[in-house]
């Protein structure tokens, strides 16, 4: 039995291929996933499958339905499929694929697993969805190791300060994107591509940083009330900004940048999601402001010997969870707030 697709034949170098539309419910009959578990990596055809992966994207699938989107998936063929030109000698047409032969995939063997287990949970209409395929002529475990590595090698992953930025369907990035527009010193001060600062940056923060501090401030409230969150992040991060002199120093250009950057740790991620924490526990009280008063008191020098064990060590700012713990905590005693058991804690530890 033959399954029918629509093609095109091109050619890459030396070798013939196909770019075929291949419906959803073609995955899991013409994709091979093999157990490569045991099997020494100079003998495997591809990686071994992740399969913790598998369930996000299956989820984004099912949840995204109407708009979601995936990248061409590459695979070899072993048995020749059948092309037939709709014109003679034309390079659009059919490509007739045996039923029962194996697909082996060089790129995109976890986005193959994620629309099979999509299928078995989704709408049943996702069975006619359509998926882009290049399919090459397999030729040996060679030939097909070297296409993992040229499809993979020069791959750079966005930033995550770029994927916050374009994100839509995050209803956390929407709310900081929407604050850092309400906060002058976020607004002119937050370098909102790049996941870390370039030395020379004229930045003070970072998206992925204010967006990791958000998601600890927002932690309990409704993560799809936008409207309500951008608010409550917006007059928090306000208040905050008052009680940071050095932030407005660079913000009125009486400071540059990289000088507060060198010299303290006010900006630092750690300590953003330390005042992202911080805010969960404030802002149940109706007088919450006033607590904030003590930041401009602190000394946030990188040369302040009370950070040492807290969030630097061996003279380096340290951003691991122990560190974020030890700051908060270390920042509300400063503000003579009352410290639970495990505060209390980090801070023995530290010292």
């Amino acid at each position: 039995m033959q399954v029918h697709v629509p093609a095109m034949r091109g050619k890459m170098g030396s070798r013939t291929y196909y770019a075929c539309l291949m419906p959803l419910n073609a995955v899991p009959q013409f994709f091979k996933f093999t157990d490569w578990a045991g099997i020494s990596p100079e003998d495997r055809e591809q990686r071994i499958l992740n399969s913790k992966r598998v369930p996000d994207l299956a989820e984004y699938i099912t949840e995204n339905e109407n708009d979601y989107l995936f990248s061409s998936i590459t695979a070899s063929y072993k048995s020749e499929p059948v092309f037939e030109p709709y014109t003679p000698n034309a390079d659009i047409g059919v490509l007739k694929l045996q039923l029962g032969d194996e697909l082996i995939i060089n790129d995109g063997q976890h986005r193959a697993a994620g629309i099979v287990q999509a299928l078995k949970s989704g709408s049943p209409s996702l069975k006619n969805d359509t998926l882009s395929v290049l399919l090459f002529p397999w030729e040996n475990t060679d030939r097909v190791q070297q296409m993992f590595s040229d499809l993979n090698r020069f791959v750079q992953k966005t930033s995550k300060s770029l994927d916050i930025l374009y994100d839509k369907r995050d209803d956390t990035a929407a709310a900081t994107l929407a604050m850092i527009e309400k906060v002058p010193v976020f607004k002119e001060l937050t370098e909102k591509e790049k996941v870390a600062l370039e030395v020379r940056s004229t930045k003070l923060f970072t998206l992925a940083a204010l967006y990791d501090a958000n998601v600890e401030l927002l932690k309990g409230h409704d993560k799809k009330d936008i409207i309500a969150n951008a608010q409550l992040l917006t007059d928090y991060w306000t208040e905050v900004a008052k009680h940071m002199p050095d932030w407005d120093k660079v913000l009125s250009g009486q400071k540059l940048a990289i000088e507060l950057r060198q010299e303290k740790i006010a900006s630092h991620s750690t300590v953003l999601r330390a005042l992202g924490g911080l805010g969960v526990d404030l802002l149940a009280s109706s007088e919450w402001q006033g607590a904030l008063s003590g930041l401009a008191s602190i000394d946030w020098s990188k040369k302040n010997p009370e950070w040492e064990n807290i969030c630097i060590v061996a003279n380096s700012v340290v951003s691991n969870r122990q560190a974020r713990a030890a700051t908060k905590a270390f920042i509300k005693a400063k503000l003579g707030l009352e410290l639970s058991e495990g505060e209390q804690r980090s801070l023995e530890r530290a010292a």
